[in-house]
């Protein structure tokens, strides 16, 4: 027989009160039904926890070493109901997501801030990186739901969300494209490009855009970061191309945007989660937040 949380809350009461009549009263309930809890626990743990008499109840030795023990575990298990009541009904829980660095480093930290104020007991964890690693990490389950980019097209994902980010031009304002309102495909065939490395989502777009119009531009350099792809725009080495999104380039005053004039050039992005997993409450509210700001935004 296992132990119940009602017998050791009856336990307790009949310890501190030291009277059956006055415990059954502080746990509203009759003394004949506070008697067959004790009883329970008694039968449970094997040995006689009260002695008593017409007057008074007292602890026996094994009740009074058990007393301390019993109160600890009543308090931790407890508190265990409470935090368990506090992740099923969202007020506390960890949001864990993976994202495009684009995401994480311009939506993402209103959005914590923002649950934070609603849900203050909120913890995060967060793995930003390529598309490719944020597939992986949701299909692995290491974290709950993952920001992408490119077309969703594997089975095991549900999309619960999808928008378009559309690519730009980075050059330096001393430029000759930066004199141009929108560049051509033409334009950017002349032009040494610095690219994102092969398995990004923003250089998926790029050569297959490159690839229907036939076009073999001259890659300067293919670093992996987009951070990395604007110093090497500003050391002189190319032009890149970037998500509008991007706010790398909004920290560099020497270096302008300039929209491509091509339907090609659009990075579709998507929110996750793998299929048949039940996402936290606290997530929910997570999801329900940055829905709401991209129709805003939008």
């Amino acid at each position: 027989m296992d132990l119940n949380l009602r017998d050791i809350r009856a336990f307790i009461a009949v310890a501190q009160a030291g009277n059956f009549t006055r415990a059954a009263t502080r746990l509203h309930l009759s003394q004949p039904a506070l008697t067959v809890q004790i009883r329970r626990l008694e039968a449970t743990v094997g040995v006689r926890l009260f002695d008593r008499n017409s007057r008074n109840v007292a602890l026996t030795p094994t009740g009074r070493e058990l007393l301390p023990v019993l109160q600890k575990s009543l308090h931790d298990m407890e508190h265990v109901l409470i935090d368990a009541r506090a992740l099923g009904d969202g007020s506390s829980g960890i949001v864990r997501i993976a994202c495009l660095p684009t995401f994480a480093a311009s939506l993402l930290p209103d959005l914590m801030l923002d649950l934070r104020k609603e849900v203050p007991r909120v913890g995060f964890y967060i793995r930003d990186g390529v598309a490719s690693m944020v597939n992986t990490l949701v299909r692995n389950a290491e974290v709950d739901i993952g920001l992408t980019g490119g077309d969703v097209t594997e089975a095991a994902f549900e999309v619960l969300y999808a928008a378009v980010d559309r690519l730009v031009v980075v050059c330096p304002k001393t430029h000759r494209l930066a004199r141009k309102r929108k560049i051509e495909l033409n334009d950017l065939v002349c032009e040494p490009l610095v690219l994102t490395a092969q398995g990004t989502s923003v250089r998926s777009v790029v050569d297959a855009a490159l690839a229907d119009a036939r076009c073999t531009p001259e890659i300067s350099c293919e670093p992996t970061y987009m951070m990395t792809a604007v110093a090497m725009v500003r050391g002189g080495l190319g032009v890149t191309i970037l998500p509008s999104s991007a706010r790398e380039v909004l920290a560099e005053p020497g270096l302008v945007v300039r929209p491509i004039d091509d339907p090609a050039f659009v990075r579709r992005v998507a929110l996750i989660k793998k299929r048949g997993r039940t996402l936290p409450p606290v997530t929910e509210t997570f999801i329900a937040a940055l829905l709401k700001r991209n129709v805003e935004a939008a």
